[in-house]
């Protein structure tokens, strides 16, 4: 595919990774159109809480004024089974945000830039096409995995952050904007059992709580003030990586999505829409053909993820299976858990 000067960029997905990339695009005077399927504000299933967001990034994408008031996390308390076993402080803060609202922050900076924003349009998703950036989020394969969030006012936190961990299970507790609190979680969708009756809303995550060997969370949770407007589910989670398409151009999610546990997909988004920048600022200038910046920016995305990937994967089954879990909740009681080197090679 031949260089093409002055030709715009087409963003298919505006979550953070699509418009992150559209409004540094924007930025370097690129003109820049996000196709996004749903609209803002929209609750998302995410953690909610971003981890190992470097300072360049943040200027790259002038990120300050949309994260000036995100709640600032240190202190990660961990729980077997609804029992606390141990404490970790985070080298840095996690910035606890919702992604209704950054999601809106970034849409509302992107237009105000010049970008055009498309909601409530679904574009074919064609590798082929240059030009074209695919930020759609997760890749839908056949999958045993669940993804549940909802919001919840008074639910006191034992830390800034809360990670349980249970059969086939783990659930994340964060504190966002508003007095709220995130509680999302993966489960194995046999985990609440084939007799269980059918539920709707923020009752699906109590009975799959229940299931998962965490009851008291489930009443923590029940006895709380919930949203049931922000509950939201996602099926068909899987964390395979598959070798890029030469020519094809794969951002956020879409590229590899990182264990939830890990609290950086987020900031691996924003990350990720940096790279992109430079190649295509190139392509649309006629400095390179298609091809030519797609594979760097491909090149640029395995190299900057792919420890962080591996060491996540690796370490995600000892969070799901119950005698790796004992052995992680004694190590974190004797102290012996190696919190910070684990923490460097998934961030």
């Amino acid at each position: 595919m031949t260089a093409a000067e002055g030709q715009p960029v087409e963003i298919i997905g505006g979550g953070l990774a699509g418009l992150g990339l559209g409004l540094a695009l924007r930025q370097a005077g690129v003109p820049a159109t996000v196709f996004e399927a749903h609209g803002y504000p929209r609750h998302r299933v995410c953690g909610e809480f971003l981890t190992g967001l470097d300072a360049a990034t943040i200027a790259r994408l002038r990120l300050g004024p949309l994260l000036v008031d995100a709640r600032r996390h240190r202190r990660v308390v961990w729980c077997d089974r609804d029992r606390p076993t141990h404490a970790q402080t985070l080298p840095a803060p996690a910035l606890g945000l919702s992604r209704r609202l950054l999601d809106a922050r970034l849409a509302e900076a992107f237009v105000a830039a010049g970008g055009a924003l498309r909601e409530h349009a679904r574009v074919a998703p064609d590798p082929a096409v240059a030009g074209r950036v695919l930020a759609l989020g997760r890749r839908r394969r056949p999958s045993p995995w669940l993804g549940l969030k909802v919001h919840a006012r008074g639910l006191a936190l034992a830390g800034d952050l809360e990670l349980h961990l249970g059969d086939r299970a783990y659930v994340g507790l964060s504190a966002v904007e508003d007095d709220r609190v995130n509680v999302c979680g993966l489960f194995h969708r046999r985990a609440a059992g084939a007799e269980a009756p059918a539920a709707a809303g923020c009752a699906v995550l109590l009975r799959y709580l229940e299931a998962a060997g965490m009851p008291a969370l489930a009443r923590r949770l029940a006895s709380a003030d919930i949203d049931e407007a922000s509950f939201c589910a996602v099926a068909a989670i899987s964390f395979r990586r598959e070798a890029p398409t030469p020519g094809c151009l794969r951002l956020g999610d879409h590229f590899a999505m990182p264990p939830p546990f890990t609290g950086n997909g987020m900031a691996m988004a924003l990350q990720g829409a940096v790279l992109a920048v430079d190649p295509l600022v190139a392509w649309h200038r006629g400095e390179l053909d298609w091809m030519a910046a797609a594979d760097q920016v491909n090149r640029g995305l395995r190299r900057r993820f792919r420890v962080r990937l591996t060491a996540a994967n690796a370490l995600h089954p000892f969070l799901l299976a119950a005698r790796p879990l004992r052995w992680l909740a004694l190590a974190g009681r004797a102290r012996m858990l190696p919190l910070r080197p684990l923490y460097d090679l998934t961030h």
